[in-house]
Parts: structure tokens; sequence; C-alpha cells
């Protein structure tokens, strides 16, 4: 085989006159009446070869039996390209290879699917060839972006004083969120390790150990439903660190997060990164993953309506409930339809409406609404919301978790339309102060409301019996442009306070013990003060690349629901197999 000498995408105008040895695949073939141009493409990029039947008549009979996406050695003389055929499009533009062999090392036969080109394809398609999909030019570059951005977090982290610390993948189901994927332990049936949804437990017995500064590019599995921003496996910066306080990690994830953006794109960011608690976040945009392109901001007007006697508004308020206002630039132009989009859009994210407002380009307001309102309350929901004319204000009434979803969803939609957020702008922010518990009213108890494992705030944990809501953690996240890239916290590290934490969460002491003995234990050995974060490394070349969905920034991906069509997994599994591990498959009646 004809062994390669120089990379495609590497010959420029320096190479002309020396003889070259390529390795590639046949882009594109095209016979003009004599010539036969092939472009050649590697992970490089592609380069122009010309076969003459005249110079290379050998050369030409071989080339003139290729096919596009044959795997070819080639051999050649570099030269200019003719005056006028140059490409600027392309790095090697101005040059060609003038063939003297051709050396079809396999042939292709005709594919499902087009990769000279990035022309639109049916998803699972592509997954079901994903090799293919990856010849891709587009993407190469982000298969070659992730491992320039994971080069680059690793060098960073070493020079932080980190070390690398590989846990186990095998290990013991645990609640951390979301549902395990179990594996059987053979030699005891009814046994079974769990997948890790994150290295947590090991991470923090790793400072009880003195590594003092761990990290690890951690693969994680979460058995959840699947979106666009989720896969059930998932890669993720993990890190821990002994003797901190929040501001400590908080500083080193800022600065790795510039450190990458800067160095591995054109994108714009704000620094330094804001900071909210999660009261002020959820309180100014009703999430707690704002995005701060733009400064639509949430209004609490329920003072202003304190003696109002509208009743929507009036009962929302006398049962706990708030009311909140929501500006819609330019929004007074809106046809009926429109507005009963958004009063739709509303009532998906729970509430029983959406009321508004109508500020005419004159300043008069108009409104179903407008007749149970006094002047002074029309006036003072205007200035609240800072209405201008030709706006639109919207009211949702209602529970506050209610309203802060329904108006998130609001605030979205609005900036979306009115294309409000700078697409080359990476706003993060930092959330942090979030509450210890929130209630789940399914099963009518408390659960974590970031992870179990944080430490409260001082003299918090008096509360855990008197008022439990009102309990906040030394937590934080990481948002950007409205989605969560990092979450972490400092740990609790006196197992009382870890024990009264898992009591408030429905464990008796048995079960505390069985699921967390050996970190209690730990915790009583001489634990250090400690805490981490975890950034998600799809998602961060997601905000680079501007993809929307993960699967275009993972090699090989999951569709919906996990599904591997590629691999045809999952799948079912010799009965032998199952027999060793105990295991009886108990398939769900069909429907009906």
């Amino acid at each position: 085989m004809l062994k390669r000498t120089v990379y495609c995408g590497e010959l420029t105008a320096e190479h002309v006159g020396q003889t070259v040895v390529l390795n590639g695949w046949a882009h594109s073939v095209r016979d003009h009446g004599g010539l036969i141009f092939i472009d050649l493409r590697d992970r490089t990029g592609l380069i122009q070869t010309v076969a003459d039947p005249n110079s290379a008549p050998e050369a030409h009979a071989a080339a003139a039996g290729v096919h596009s996406e044959w795997v070819l050695a080639m051999e050649g003389r570099v030269r200019r390209r003719p005056a006028g055929t140059e490409n600027p499009k392309l790095s090697t533009g101005e040059v060609e290879v003038e063939l003297t062999r051709v050396e079809p090392l396999n042939a292709a036969k005709p594919l499902p699917f087009q990769v000279d080109q990035d022309s639109p394809v049916n998803e699972e398609l592509r997954l079901k060839y994903r090799y293919l999909d990856l010849r891709r030019p587009a993407m190469y570059r982000k298969l070659k972006l992730r491992n320039d951005a994971v080069r680059r977090i690793r060098d960073y982290m070493y020079e932080q004083g980190f070390i690398e610390v590989e846990t186990p993948i095998m290990t013991k189901s645990t609640p951390e969120g979301a549902r395990d994927y179990l594996v059987p332990y053979r030699l005891q049936p009814g046994l079974f390790y769990a997948l890790p949804q994150a290295p947590q437990q090991f991470k923090q017995l790793l400072m009880v150990a003195g590594v003092e500064k761990y990290f690890q590019i951690a693969k994680c599995f979460r058995d959840e439903a699947q979106r666009a921003d989720r896969q059930p496996e998932f890669t993720q910066l993990d890190l821990e660190m002994s003797f901190v306080e929040q501001d400590d990690i908080l500083r080193v994830v800022e600065g790795l997060t510039i450190d990458v953006v800067e160095a591995l794109s054109d994108k714009k960011l704000l620094k330094p990164f804001a900071r909210l608690t999660y009261d002020e976040a959820m309180a100014r945009f009703g999430t707690d993953k704002p995005d701060l392109r733009y400064a639509l901001e949430l209004a609490d007007v329920g003072g202003i309506l304190k003696d109002t006697g509208f009743g929507v508004f009036r009962g929302a308020l006398d049962s706990g409930g708030q009311v909140k206002a929501l500006r819609y630039p330019g929004g007074a132009s809106l046809s009926r339809k429109e507005i009963d989009d958004l009063t739709n859009m509303a009532k998906e994210a729970g509430a029983k409406g959406m009321a508004y407002l109508l500020v005419d380009e004159g300043g008069a307001v108009r409104s179903p609404i407008a007749k149970f309102l006094t002047e002074e309350e029309t006036a003072g929901l205007l200035a609240a919301a800072e209405a201008e004319a030709g706006d639109l204000i919207a009211f949702i009434a209602d529970k506050p978790a209610v309203v802060a979803k329904a108006l998130d969803r609001l605030r979205r939609e609005i900036g979306a339309r009115l294309k409000l957020a700078d697409p080359n702008l990476l706003a993060f922010c930092w959330i942090t102060d979030f509450p210890c518990f929130e209630w789940d009213e399914e099963y009518n108890r408390w659960t974590f409301a970031h992870n179990p494992f944080a430490m409260p705030h001082p003299g918090h944990i008096d509360l855990i019996d008197s008022d439990p809501a009102a309990m906040r953690s030394f937590c934080y996240d990481l948002a950007c442009n409205g989605s969560e890239w990092a979450s972490g916290s400092i740990r609790i590290h006196k197992p009382d306070i870890q024990r009264a934490i898992f009591r408030k969460l429905g464990y008796n002491d048995e079960q505390i013990e069985e699921q967390f003995g050996h970190m209690l234990e730990a915790f009583t050995l001489g634990a250090p003060p400690h805490g981490g974060i975890a950034p998600g490394i799809d998602r961060l070349i997601m905000y680079l690349t501007d993809d929307e969905n993960i699967r275009e920034v993972i090699a090989f991906p999951k569709m919906g629901g996990g599904i591997d069509p590629m691999m045809g997994s999952p799948s079912p599994v010799d009965e032998s197999q199952l027999k060793e591990l105990g295991i009886r498959v108990v398939l769900p009646p069909p429907p009906g």
C-alpha cells in the first residue's frame, strides 16, 4: 500500500513541485472527457487530484473505475491550479495533485445517503449509519472540537493542581434523582450493581482519602425521559476540592470556562459571570436557569393589587398565591389569535389562564379586564411592568410555582419571537443558595431540591423540623442561555447533619445504614470540609457549535427511548444467559 506522506488539508503552494502520497476517500469524481478529477478527502480536508491520460495512462485507467467513497491511496506531483480555476473556499484551493499512481484500497457500494454535502437526512437513518454520518466534514469538526475542549480542560485542571482519578462504573444503587441502570450479579442472583448517575460518593470519599483536588472526565448514566439536551449516557467534568468554600469552586470553574470558550470559539462572554441567588432568579425570571441575553424581567404586582376587586387576582392573593406581570414589547399589535396562542402556552405550563393589558400607541389601555381595575391600579401595573406605548402586559395569577413556570415559558417565547437573544453571546450565570428541600405533592413528602449531600447554611439545620422549606444550602448551578451547564455544592462532611437530612427525606436508620453507612463511617474518620461541581462536556460543545440537539455532538448517541439503531440495542439476550443470572422476563400484557 502507498503510505501517506502528507494530509490532504495540509497541501499549500509551498508543496508545489513535490511528489506526495495521499490516503483518503473519493469525495467526488468528475470525468471531463479525458481528464478525471477526484477530490480526495481525509480528516483534515479536501484536495483536488487530476488524472491525465496522456502523462499517466495507468493512473488514468485506475481513476476511471473509481466511484464516490472508495478508499484510495494516490501518488502524484503538486502543482498550481491553472489560472482562473482556483477555489478560494478551500484552504488547498491554490493547488492540485497531478496523479502518477492510483491504488484503490477498498470499493464502496452506493451509500444510503450522501456524505459529500450537508443535505438534510432522516435522523434515524443517520444514526443507523452513524459511521457514515461522521464522515461528513461538519461532523468531524465537532468531534475534533470536542477533543480539543477535553484536552484543554485536562491541561487547565493539571495546571490548577488537580489529579485525575478513575472511579468505578459498576457501583451501588443510591437515590440521586433519576432511575438507575442495573447490572445483575451472576454469582448471587437477586443482587445488582448500578451504573453511576455520577461519581458523587466516590469523589467525596477521595476527599476523605486526602486527595484534596480530584477531577475526572466521567461517564454517567441515568434512566430518564429523553430530551433534546439529555442522553441516557453522557460525559461530565467531575471535580472535588478539600478545605474550600463556595467561592473557591466558582472561581476555578469560571476560569476554566472562559479559558476553553475563548480558546476554541469566537463566542462573546459576559465577564465576570453574573451571580444570582435561587430566590432572586425565580423572582426575576421564573426559572433557576435564566437566559440573560435579554432583559425582560417579571414584575411582582401583588402589592399594587392588595385591595383589588378583580376576582381572579383577589382569589390568587387571598390563597397565598402571586400575581406577576411580564412585558411584551410591541405586543399590542398582536391579533386575538396570537394572544390566544400565548394564553394556551401559559395553560400548558399549568396556569388557569393569562390576563393582559394592551397599551395603544397613544397610551390608551384596552383589555377585557380593564373594567375591573381602578385607574390607580392600572397606572401602577403599567409602571411596575415598565410598559411603553405599543406593549402588551401579560399577567399570571396562581400559586408561586405555577406563576414562575408560566411566565418563564412566555418570556422564552417572547424572546424567540422578537429575536432578543444574541446567538453569538454566551451569558453564563451562577445560581446559588438553593433550597434544601421541596415538597413532593405526588408522594406527600419532602424530597431534596438539589442534591441530598449539600451543606445547609449555618443555623439552617435547626429549621429542619420547624420550617424545612426555608432552609437554604450551599448549592450552586452554572446556567448558560437558558439551560443548566454545571451543578454542584459544598458537601456535608459531618455524619450527624447528613443523617438528619436523610431522615427528613423519609429514610429510617436501617435504610440509612444500608445505603449510606460506608459514607457516614468515613465521615467519622477525619473528613475535611469539601465541595465540588460537574459541568457537562456534551452541553459545552452544544454551546460552541450552536446545536440544539445533544445527539449532534456525541459520536454514537442514542435516539429517543435510549434506542441505538446502529447496534440494534437494547436487544433480547439468550435464555441461557438469563437462567445463569436467575432472571425471568415477565412481559406486560398486550394493550386492550
